[in-house]
């Protein structure tokens, strides 16, 4: 079944990922490309619609993004987004000027002329806006089809097939803009929600098997949900050759696991899923790498740059056993490709995801990445409908640099043992408390921040922990949690009592933006 997608191009608007995540909610495939996409990348994914996102320019400035002039030429339903109704507006021969009254937050909107882009709506609806320009001069053959009290907020060129807002629809703050955006995808675009985890599994296996025909590949194994859904993907791609599983997967202690994890992963992923996996100890070789490095750049791409070399030697070894060994398998997800994009787009790069941004120039193995468009929440329901159990699916993220994010600062053995013995009891009471299958992310954090202390009548100077917990949906955005006093009594005076070497604890009470939730 030949896949339908939604394509939306990034002007570099904070909630252009909402959009696909909003799409996709229709059982709707949808990806994001920087404004900048080539013609041919765009059309490549065959969109039945496109839609432009909203962004911080305006377009009458110099350098503003605009993208390739071709994107209006394609026969597909294109949806502007605020920015995005501004450039239609600009690039087809109309005028943005700035707004003598800019609009931002709560406000409502008058729709008029019969727009199907608001079929089924009431005539009055409460939207959210942000924008300090306006439309004041249409192109020619469009018609405004909603109003606010001070702006164009929608317009419309059906034969053109051309449909734009000024507000968000894909924000919570739009209460009924889930069912414009449905409107554009499944009535004006025709779009079919066949986009089901099973028809992406079956795709996925069906495409591994002609991309690797007869080789065999390694998977790159962290005991994360990600890297054990795509490893059991590949895993059914490849199956077995004269009674050996063609998938090699490797996981490796890097030195800067959790508490037990290494024995803990293999336990899991060998005997639960039935993976062939192979375990191999680098920790000396990844904290003398690590030795003295403090930017935190730099860690994520030393623990990549090692991650690679360690894999292609596991490889060797496969092949002088006697097969050949092309392909490497990552658990890579849509935010990490987002958050570590270079500037070739909008956004800037955030960090680099150790398997993205962290990976070398040159590599001896190609990269089989099943999972790169796929949300967090989008990977567990892949890996329900292939029966991984629940004990894996629910883990919450953890990072490919793993501590080494989580010390800030040098990575050191005394560090690790400290931040592994806090993380632990983190984890620990978060579970006692029946709360974390309810969290996103809930971990320790060390600081290089030694304070005076009282322990037992005695001075004590000694490091910081500090507990981040947050909710999310896909780990674009998140939230800190609420957590209950009792707690954080618990964990604190747990950590203060029972690791040495901590004497402070603290809670982060930061969202993303303006933070990360990884501290480094």
């Amino acid at each position: 079944m030949e896949r339908q997608s939604i394509l939306i191009l990034d002007f570099g608007a904070q909630y252009s990922q909402l959009i696909a995540r909003r799409i996709r909610e229709q059982n709707i495939f949808s990806v994001v490309l920087p404004f900048n996409a080539s013609l041919e990348e765009i059309q490549s994914y065959s969109p039945a619609g496109v839609v432009l996102s909203g962004g911080p320019a305006s377009v009458y400035d110099r350098g503003a993004p605009f993208a390739h002039k071709g994107i209006f030429e394609l026969d597909v339903p294109v949806l502007g987004i605020c920015y995005g109704l501004q450039y239609m507006v600009h690039a087809l021969g109309g005028t943005v000027h700035p707004a003598d009254k800019r609009e931002y937050g709560h406000a409502h909107i008058e729709v008029e002329n019969g727009s199907r882009l608001f079929r089924g709506l009431p005539k009055v609806l409460a939207v959210w806006m942000s924008h300090g320009d306006e439309a004041i001069k249409m192109p020619s053959g469009f018609r405004i089809t909603a109003k606010s009290p001070h702006a164009v907020a929608a317009i419309e060129n059906p034969e053109r097939k051309m449909w734009a807002v000024q507000f968000h629809p894909e924000v919570h703050h739009t209460p009924l803009g889930t069912h414009i955006l449905r409107n554009f995808v499944l009535d004006i675009c025709a779009a079919k929600p066949n986009w089901t985890a099973r028809q992406f599994i079956d795709e996925t296996i069906a495409g591994v098997r002609q991309k690797v025909g007869r080789a065999r590949a390694i998977c790159a194994l962290s005991g994360g949900v990600d890297s054990a859904v795509a490893a059991t993907l590949v895993d059914r791609a490849l199956g077995e050759e004269q009674g050996e599983r063609r998938l090699t997967c490797v996981f490796v202690n890097n030195g800067v696991l959790r508490k037990n994890e290494f024995e803990k992963v293999q336990q899991n992923l060998s005997g639960k899923l039935g993976l062939r996996v192979v375990a191999v100890d680098q920790t000396e070789r990844f904290l003398f790498k690590l030795r003295g490095v403090t930017d935190p750049e730099k860690k994520r791409k030393i623990i990549g740059q090692q991650f690679i070399a360690v894999f292609e030697e596991e490889a060797h070894r496969i092949e002088q056993q006697g097969g050949k060994v092309d392909w490497l398998v990552q658990g890579t997800l849509y935010p990490d490709v987002i958050e570590s994009r270079s500037v070739r787009g909008p956004s800037e790069t955030i960090k680099s995801h150790h398997n993205v941004g962290g990976l070398p120039d040159q590599m001896k193995l190609k990269l089989i990445e099943p999972l790169k468009d796929l949300f967090k929440d989008e990977v567990r329901r892949i890996g329900r409908d292939l029966d991984i159990p629940e004990q894996i699916l629910q883990r919450q993220p953890f990072p490919g640099p793993g501590l080494a994010v989580r010390i800030l600062g040098e990575v050191t053995p005394e560090r690790l043992a400290i931040v592994r013995e806090c993380d632990d009891i983190v984890v620990t009471e978060i579970k006692k408390a029946g709360l974390y299958t309810k969290i996103w992310q809930s971990f320790a954090v060390l600081l290089p921040v030694m304070s005076v202390g009282v322990m037992g009548d005695q001075r004590t100077y000694a490091y910081t922990c500090t507990i981040r917990a947050v909710h999310s949906e896909d780990g674009m955005t998140a939230d800190w949690v609420v957590l209950p006093y009792e707690v954080l009594k618990s964990i604190s005076n747990r950590i203060v009592n029972e690791v040495k070497g901590v004497n402070r604890v603290v809670y982060d009470i930061t969202s993303k933006p303006p933070g990360t939730i990884e501290w480094e």
